[in-house]
């Protein structure tokens, strides 16, 4: 009895022991994961849980967000979980999204699944139009997106309408044109046969350069009031903060840069920044919910920390980061060179294999033909000489016939009747027996010569059966396969090697190896410009081309916005567009 008392005791305590828990769903942008959490976990701790699942370590760029009655919010670090005005209903769930951007893509994103995370995101932000993108440049950058899914071009694999299922262009680029899937098909393939080399992280990230260079890219909006109650736009971005007309969200009416900011406070629903520069007024706008109001401060504070991070230097877990992102390129990049050299030898090997077969299927046809010239030389040959006997034969009728009537004409003057009639006749006689001698004559002449001539005849056409049989001779001796060198290519004297020690990248630079590394510097460079005027000059030409389709009706605000702002001379470069504000804002702010 006590035992069985101690028994349930013992179990109590157990089931006492055992923490509460509750399912949580991660929403990223290619999967969903399911998670068990604990009643008293904080934000940070499923934070980690789900960064460590996706061996991600550039973790201050992302967080994890819900929404709060049509509001985006994100789940702060250092509370618990469910404290947070989430749906209790199992399993709670939180979209894993970029809360931050990069200033430069290529120079920030060190791990391979930031920079997909970041593609994912980017690309379904300009496919759902939160971020306006060119015609011309959006089919710049489904052609990168083809590339980073299907590989190389390959003209026996990817055939016509192979993009048919794909979602690669916005629908306000597809409408405002008279073009057929087929037509747009066939100008992203002209773009995307030529990314050919590209793995996906590479295309990826030309897909990530082209994207941080439009206006709307990295910007967050939020609807505000100046002191006046005007009805504005704030957008906080990795650059600093921008004041938008609601109408134009492509050309901010003026911008605050984070390093020309004192000073960003808010109390209740007002904020307020203050500017370095005194001379510039304070500027004072209100929001209308509080909620709204802690996201703009959460996301001016965030920005503001990687700005001045990016200003530093790399503490060592980057340093660490970009050590093995560089071993693991130098790793992927000999590796692609060797499955480059193994598929170039195997085609090259399909090559002489097809160019064997060729020369064998040629041998064979000339050995044939050969045969058959050979036997028609042969018919050609018996032919002859059957044409030169018949023809020598009745030369010799003819010759007989000749001289039979040479006597009979000698017979008919012995015998001649001595009266002038019969002279007469006689005479008549002898001129035709004369006439039909000389004919009989001449025919024999030409037989004669016919037969000489077919004799030669006969002669070439069993020289033809002889060159022919020596040909037939040399095809059938001739080698089928030529040697071939099984040694592979050795590598390419500039394949630079690297000796791994430990965890770390070491390399050893002679002043030789620096001069080479500058010259290699300013070579790429130089290739970068070319590529990018031959880049610029690429989306002119689709822009021009497809102009002439352009539905003018169906344009929107931001397709005119950015018309004019191209008719002007503006740029492209969302770098350049946020620094013409920040000279206007110079002068008193008056919005």
């Amino acid at each position: 009895m006590a035992g069985a008392i101690a028994s349930r005791m013992s179990f109590s305590s157990l089931k006492r022991k055992q923490p509460k828990t509750f399912t949580v769903r991660i929403v990223t942008m290619d999967a969903e994961m399911e998670f068990n959490c604990e009643m008293k976990w904080k934000g940070k701790d499923l934070f980690d849980l789900v960064c460590r699942t996706l061996g991600l370590r550039e973790t201050w760029f992302f967080g994890l967000q819900y929404t709060i009655k049509d509001t985006v919010a994100w789940l702060k670090m250092d509370k618990k979980v469910l404290d947070h005005d989430v749906s209790k209903e199992e399993p709670v769930t939180f979209h894993f999204l970029a809360k931050f951007y990069p200033e430069n893509a290529e120079e920030e994103l060190v791990q391979e699944i930031t920079q997909h995370l970041f593609f994912l995101q980017v690309k379904k932000q300009i496919l759902d139009e939160k971020i306006y993108c060119p015609p011309e440049a959006s089919v710049l950058l489904a052609s990168y997106a083809v590339q980073a899914k299907y590989g190389d071009y390959d003209p026996s694999v990817h055939k016509r309408g192979f993009l048919a299922q794909e979602e690669l262009l916005p629908k306000r680029v597809i409408n405002l044109y008279q073009m057929t899937p087929e037509m747009w098909e066939e100008r992203i393939t002209a773009w995307y046969a030529e990314h050919r080399g590209r793995a996906r992280d590479e295309a990826e990230m030309e897909y990530l350069k082209i994207a941080q260079d439009l206006e709307m890219y990295g910007v967050n909006y939020f609807a505000i009031r100046n002191k006046k109650g005007t009805e504005l736009l704030l957008g906080v971005d990795a650059l600093g903060l921008h004041i938008y007309d609601p109408e134009n969200r492509l050309t901010p009416k003026i911008s605050f840069p984070w390093n020309e900011i004192r000073n960003i406070s808010y109390s209740d629903k007002e904020f307020t920044i203050k500017p370095l520069d005194k001379k510039i007024d304070v500027f004072k706008f209100n929001s209308s919910k509080l909620r709204v109001n802690k996201l703009i401060l959460q996301l001016c504070i965030g920005n503001h920390d990687l700005f001045m991070r990016r200003r530093k230097a790399d503490s060592l877990e980057v340093q660490q980061m970009k050590a093995q992102a560089r071993e693991e390129k130098a790793r992927k990049q000999m590796e692609r060179q060797r499955l480059a050299r193994e598929k170039q030898m195997r085609e090259e090997a399909e090559r002489t294999r097809d160019e064997l077969e060729r020369r064998l299927l040629q041998m064979k046809e000339e050995a044939t033909m050969a045969n058959e010239a050979l036997m028609r030389s042969e018919e050609t040959a018996d032919l002859l000489a059957e044409k030169a006997q018949i023809t020598e034969e009745e030369a010799k009728l003819l010759a007989q016939k000749a001289a039979e009537a040479e006597q009979e004409m000698q017979r008919i003057k012995a015998t001649a009747i001595r009266t002038e009639e019969e002279k007469r006749l006689m005479e008549q006689k002898v001129l035709e027996a004369e006439v039909l001698a000389l004919k009989m004559a001449e025919e024999s002449e030409r037989r004669a010569k016919e037969a000489d001539q077919l004799k030669q005849d006969l002669q070439e056409a069993r020289e033809a059966e002889r060159r022919a049989k020596q040909k037939l001779l040399e095809i059938t001796t001739k080698p089928t396969y030529p040697p071939m060198n099984p040694l592979p290519a050795p590598l390419p004297p500039d394949i630079p090697s690297f000796n791994l020690i430990g965890d770390s990248l070491s390399f050893d630079f002679k002043d030789t190896d620096m001069k080479r590394l500058s010259m290699e510097i300013e070579k790429e460079k130089v290739e970068y410009m070319e590529k990018s005027k031959h880049l610029q000059e690429q989306l002119n030409e689709l822009k021009t081309e497809i102009e002439a389709l352009k539905l003018k009706e169906r344009e929107t605000a931001l397709d005119i916005l950015h018309n004019e702002n191209s008719d002007r001379g503006g740029t492209s470069s969302k770098h350049n567009t946020i620094k013409k504000p920040q000279a206007q804002g110079r002068r008193p702010i008056c919005i």
